[in-house]
C-alpha cells in the first residue's frame, strides 16, 4: 500500500475544520452545547459508508455518538476513542479566541482534544474518498463526559472496547509528539469527619475537633506518597468548622490518588477506605472508587506501538512513547484490548488560557492515523 494518502492532504482545510469544532464551546456541564457539536460531527459523515448511532445523554451530560464503518463489523476491528467535551467554561472563547500565530493555533479545547478528534475524523473521510476499505472495520466513539471521568460513557467505552481488536485514542501527543503507552490509574475519595462541638473558650474539654482529626487523616494520607514508585495521594480540598470560637463538629476533604499498577490501586484503596478515627467520640467515613484503572503496558499494546513507530518512520518522523500521570478513556480499554493513546495533535497548554496545537503536526499525525487504518489487521 502507498505510504501516503492517494490525495495530497490539505493542512489548511483540516485546520479550518478544527476551527469550526473549537468555536463551538463544549464544557461538560453544558450538554446542549456538546449536543450541538455532536450534530455537526454527525453531519460530517453524510454520504460516507458509515452508520451512526446517537446515545442520549443523561445525568446532566450530553449525547454520545457512535460511528461505524459499513464494512468489517462482523469481527473485531479498530475502535477510535475521542471526547467532545472540554474543561473551559462557556464564554472562555472570548478570552482565548481561535487564532494562529506562527506554528500555533490557539483555542479552548484545541489541544485537548478537538484537534485529535478531527484528525481521526478526517483520516476516515480520506479513506472513504480514496475508495478504500480498511482491512478491519472502524468504529469511532465520541463521548461527552471524559473531562469529568466519563461517568455516563464508561459502560459504552468498555463494551465497545471488548468488541475491538485495537483501540486508538486521540488524546493529545506528549512532550514533542510522543505516543502514550501507559497511564496511571485514578481514584477519588471524599472524607467525612464528625466530632463534638463545644465552646472553644469556656468548655474546650467537652469538644472533639473534627478539624484536628482531619489533620491526622491528612498526615496519614500524605505518608502514602511514594514518588519513586509513581504513587501520589493528594488532599486537594478541605473544609470544616463554623466559627473560630467553636470546636469544629464537622470536617471534609477530597482526595486524588494516582497509581501505576492495579496491585498498587488495590492495596491503597483498602488503606484509604479503612481509615478510622484516632480520637474517642469522633467518626471518620470515607467514600470513593477507582475511577480509571491503571493503563499498564501489555504485549499487545507494545506490538501496536511498534507497528505505529514503523509507520511513522516511513512517513518521515520518529515516534517515541511516554508514560502519563493523567487518565484517559484509554484506561478503560487497556486492561483487555491493545490500546495506543496520544495519537492526537502535538501542542501544549491543555486546560490553560494559552492552550494551543502545533500546525506542523497536522499532516504527519493525520497520515499516521490513515496508515493505521490501512494496515492494522
Amino acid at each position: 500500500m502507498p505510504i501516503a494518502t492517494a490525495r495530497p492532504l490539505d493542512p489548511d482545510a483540516i485546520l479550518d475544520g478544527i476551527r469550526r469544532w473549537v468555536e463551538i464551546e463544549t464544557p461538560t456541564d453544558a450538554p446542549d452545547q456538546v449536543n450541538k457539536l455532536a450534530s455537526i460531527v454527525a453531519d460530517g459523515y453524510r454520504g460516507l459508508p458509515a452508520r451512526l448511532d446517537r446515545v442520549a445523554g443523561h445525568s446532566g451530560c450530553g449525547d454520545h455518538l457512535v460511528v461505524r464503518s459499513s464494512w468489517g463489523q462482523e469481527r473485531p476491528g479498530i475502535l477510535v476513542l475521542s471526547h467532545l467535551d472540554t474543561v473551559h467554561p462557556l464564554g472562555f472563547i472570548g478570552r482565548l479566541p481561535f487564532h494562529v500565530k506562527d506554528d500555533s493555533a490557539f483555542g479552548p479545547g484545541i489541544y485537548d482534544m478537538k484537534g485529535g478528534a478531527y484528525l481521526a475524523f478526517h483520516a476516515f473521510r480520506e479513506l472513504c474518498a480514496n475508495g478504500e476499505h480498511s482491512p478491519l472495520g472502524i468504529t469511532h466513539l465520541y463521548v461527552s463526559d471524559e473531562e469529568i471521568g466519563s461517568p455516563t460513557s464508561r459502560a459504552l467505552i468498555e463494551a465497545e472496547g471488548r468488541k475491538a481488536k485495537y483501540v486508538l485514542v486521540t488524546e493529545p501527543a506528549r512532550d514533542g509528539g510522543k505516543i502514550v503507552t501507559s497511564r496511571k490509574g485514578v481514584a477519588r475519595f471524599e472524607v467525612f469527619i464528625r466530632g463534638v462541638p463545644s465552646h472553644a473558650g469556656t468548655r474546650p474539654q467537652d469538644g472533639r475537633s473534627a478539624i484536628r482529626e482531619l489533620g491526622s487523616v491528612i498526615q496519614t494520607l500524605e505518608a502514602m506518597n511514594d514518588l519513586s514508585r509513581g504513587i501520589t495521594v493528594n488532599v486537594g480540598v478541605v473544609r470544616g468548622g463554623t466559627k473560630p470560637n467553636v470546636i469544629a463538629e464537622e470536617a471534609y476533604a477530597e482526595v486524588d490518588m494516582r497509581v501505576p499498577t492495579l496491585a498498587d490501586a488495590e492495596a491503597l484503596m483498602q488503606k484509604i477506605m479503612g481509615l478510622t478515627a484516632k480520637t474517642e467520640d469522633v467518626s471518620v467515613k470515607v467514600t470513593g472508587e477507582l475511577n480509571r484503572p491503571p493503563f499498564e503496558k501489555s504485549p499487545g499494546g507494545t506490538a501496536l506501538f511498534e507497528h505505529a513507530k514503523a509507520l511513522a518512520a516511513d512517513i518521515g518522523f520518529e515516534l517515541r512513547d511516554s508514560y502519563s500521570g493523567g487518565g484517559s478513556d484509554g484506561n478503560f480499554t487497556a486492561p483487555f484490548t491493545a490500546t495506543l493513546d496520544g495519537l492526537g495533535v502535538d501542542g501544549e497548554g491543555a486546560h490553560t488560557h494559552y492552550e494551543q496545537m502545533y500546525i506542523s503536526s497536522i499532516e504527519p499525525r493525520t497520515r499516521l492515523l490513515y496508515r493505521l487504518y490501512q494496515t492494522l489487521q
